[in-house]
């Protein structure tokens, strides 16, 4: 489902629920509404987004360190070694 057609959707659930609830459901009816247009969409919680950042944290720390014991390994074979 594209975006324009989600939100287009979403828009004529809101004007149905308008018309055919009476004013204090309204608010009910909305966050059902986005709770299901949301759930279309392929999202992540902010708990979800804020483990996977720390990973990517430690990934890099963790790359970075290797990046350099490869350029001290490949220093060490391009030295000239003495006899």
């Amino acid at each position: 489902m594209d975006m324009n057609s989600f939100f287009n959707d979403l828009q004529s659930k809101i004007n149905q629920a308008v018309e055919n609830s009476p004013v204090k459901d309204i608010e009910k009816n909305v966050k059902a509404m986005m709770t299901q247009g949301f759930s279309k969409l392929d999202l992540v919680t902010r708990e979800e987004f804020d483990v996977q950042a720390q990973v990517l944290a430690k990934t890099r720390e963790k790359l970075t360190a290797l990046e350099l014991r490869v350029a001290e390994l490949e220093a060490r074979l391009a030295a000239p070694q003495e006899p």
